[in-house]
């Protein structure tokens, strides 16, 4: 059976869900069973990049986004489906393509309900209206699927808590650690090494993700802002994302931007060299559906420090080092402590062993499992 990977515009840069749909991808492929895995993605359609000077350019671009998500990708897999027996689609904040795809043969993957605050919430909604109805149009989506996957417990409780989806229909799909994060000797390529040279051989904090605001940047740059001072030598590597006007108006006001590298569109082998190095890795969030950086940088040999929320907790186990969410003197304390004494932290033999646990290839077997009893059941 044909199964179509249904997968995120690469020009949203989303590199967590573009991972989760390689690997995917990639060990269905190693199975060489009975499903054969596709990943679908139409090219991008740039209409008001062209306008950016006019309407700014982060306008633009999510004009750009709302065109292709709900009317390029849509039109795409209306003329394309015929050519698979079946459809993943990886993101869940892609699922109002379900109402385009045949829905007894296509599931989502729900890594978290951040994209349904505004209909689980709505009293503590401040954003747009049309926002909170594309959001409902993404739940019918999901709520039409005939699985939906989730990665851990938390998210699961969740979606009951909240009765978003039947809970018959929830499967059980925890995700895995790619093969480049795992302690080897730090490769010499031409980026890994004109990082060296910028770090200086001097102590950073790391940390891996998106910008959006429950990844709680604010308390990351505050706890860095407090630590030097007691550390001045102390540098922050930021991977991934892009700041937002309220963040680097935080840089400027605490006067760190000058020891603050961020860096985006880096190859996986530089990122696990980075988890190695690093001091300590930070994973700041008020809300995840898992928290892939946390094992990630376990799997390095990484001491990680991270909220104390239902879902790290979950995924990092004893592992990890937690504070509460938003404490900034509990953090700041927890983390100098740490390195101070980074001998009475999370032994190196329990953090790799915690990240074990986790699994692309287990990964892919739970989810072909799960597409080849619904096609049984058609």
């Amino acid at each position: 059976m044909k199964l179509g990977i249904v997968c995120d515009y690469y020009e949203e840069n989303w590199m967590s869900m573009n991972i989760c749909a390689q690997m995917l991808s990639d060990g269905l492929l190693n199975m060489n069973r009975e499903i054969h895995p596709t990943q679908i993605r139409p090219q991008f359609q740039w209409r008001f990049q062209y306008l950016h000077s006019f309407m700014g350019k982060r306008h633009s671009f999510n004009a750009d986004r709302l065109i292709n998500r709900y009317w390029e990708y849509p039109r795409y897999l209306r003329s394309n489906h015929q050519d698979y027996d079946l459809f993943h689609i990886a993101d869940h904040s892609y699922a109002h393509l379900a109402h385009t795809l045949p829905i007894d043969r296509t599931g989502v993957f729900c890594h978290d309900l951040d994209a349904f605050q505004a209909i689980i919430d709505p009293e503590q909604y401040t954003g747009s209206r049309i926002y909170r109805e594309l959001s409902k149009q993404i739940l019918k989506g999901m709520q039409k699927a005939g699985i939906v996957f989730y990665t851990t417990n938390a998210v699961r409780q969740q979606i009951e808590q909240s009765q978003l989806i039947d809970p018959a229909r929830l499967v059980s799909a925890p995700l895995g650690v790619s093969p480049e994060y795992q302690i080897s000797p730090i490769l010499d390529n031409a980026i890994t090494v004109q990082l060296q040279k910028k770090l200086q051989g001097q102590p950073y904090l790391m940390h891996v993700g998106s910008c959006i605001p429950r990844k709680r940047i604010d308390v990351l740059l505050n706890v860095f802002a407090q630590l030097r001072d007691r550390s001045p030598e102390l540098l922050l590597v930021k991977v991934g994302g892009e700041w937002s006007q309220s963040q680097r108006q935080q840089i400027t006001d605490l006067q760190i931007g000058e020891k603050i590298f961020h860096l985006t569109k880096v190859p996986n082998q530089t990122v696990a060299a980075l988890y190695q190095q690093a001091a300590i890795v930070m994973i700041t969030s008020e809300l995840e559906g898992f928290g892939l950086p946390a094992i990630e940088a376990l799997a390095c040999g990484a001491i990680v420090i991270a909220s104390d929320i239902p879902a790290l907790r979950e995924v990092g186990g004893d592992a990890v080092i937690y504070c509460p969410v938003g404490d900034i003197a509990q953090w700041v304390d927890s983390t100098h402590q740490a390195l101070l004494k980074p001998d009475a932290t999370p032994l190196l033999a329990q953090r790799l062993a915690q990240a074990n646990h986790y699994s692309w290839e287990q990964h892919a077997k739970s989810v072909m499992t799960a597409y080849l009893r619904l096609a049984a059941a058609i």
